[in-house]
């Protein structure tokens, strides 16, 4: 059994999210039956993936693996590799498949995903409109900046995340900046350790009320720690949020980081 990573990128407004699921389309649906097809499995394969994205979300530096039965690993990646660019629709691409390395884990062993929502606040060119999101008002970029500082670093995120049974919302906001693109669109990027269900596109509509003017920072900032989901919380389109890029450690540092991720999590009180 050998253990493949793929490297893809998929268009997410025609796609029910990731996960599968019966009679709808989605990107681990489609891939696993493809996978199967040109490989020609009698059962089609099982993949994991490094975020499971929402229904409309799109991607372009998405992480999976999957695990292969196969005499000749380097034949079987190339193989997968060429077929799929040929067999996968418009609105999916898998970039490359590579041997992975020993301990490697798509989900468990990143240790950072990069996200980027990109909004606009005056007319929505059409060309953009499946991956940008309208706002009302103006944005103040630097204001949303400065209230951003707030939500950095280890925290519980319950007030931004949807909940789901048995699953922490700590988590580690490493960075978060926004900046206004050449085109005139503003793009709110964010990475963190790991992302709970929803976390990105409530923190991004909580900056937009800031940024807007609706809300002020100790607003956002006195939702920090708060471990329960707020209603007051915006919830941004899914068109707007790409997933751009997951970070993972040395190959010797993989076999550590799946434990580490795997462990669960606390806050250290003061």
């Amino acid at each position: 059994m050998t253990r493949f990573r793929l490297d893809l990128g998929y268009d997410g407004a025609a796609f029910h999210g990731w996960a599968a699921q019966t009679g709808l389309r989605t990107v681990q649906g489609e891939l696993e039956t493809w996978i199967g097809r040109v490989l020609r499995l009698e059962t089609p394969p099982t993949l994991t993936c490094a975020g499971r994205t929402d229904a409309g979300v799109h991607a372009r530096g998405q992480v999976a693996h999957l695990d292969l039965e196969t005499n000749d690993p380097q034949q079987t990646a190339e193989t997968l590799t060429r077929r799929l660019r040929r067999a996968l629709p418009e609105d999916l691409a898998v970039f490359g498949v590579s041997i992975a390395p020993a301990g490697f884990d798509a989900r468990f062993a990143a240790i950072w995903r990069r996200y980027a929502y990109r909004l606009t606040d005056g007319v929505l060119d059409p060309l953009h409109r499946l991956t940008t999101a309208s706002v009302r008002g103006n944005l103040d970029v630097a204001r949303l900046n400065a209230a951003g500082e707030a939500l950095l670093g280890l925290h519980d995120f319950g007030a931004f995340c949807r909940a789901r049974e048995g699953a922490t919302t700590i988590r580690e906001l490493q960075h978060l900046w926004a900046q206004h693109l050449p085109d005139g669109r503003i793009e709110i990027g964010v990475r963190a350790d790991a992302f709970c269900h929803s976390m990105v596109r409530s923190l991004v509509g909580g900056l937009v009320d800031v940024g807007t003017g609706r809300r002020d920072a100790s607003w956002l900032a006195g939702l920090v720690d708060t471990n329960t989901r707020c209603s007051d919380v915006t919830v941004m389109p899914a068109r707007g949020l790409i997933l751009e890029e997951v970070g993972y450690p040395h190959d010797d540092q993989l076999s550590s980081r799946v434990t580490a991720a795997k462990a669960k999590r606390e806050l250290t009180q003061p």
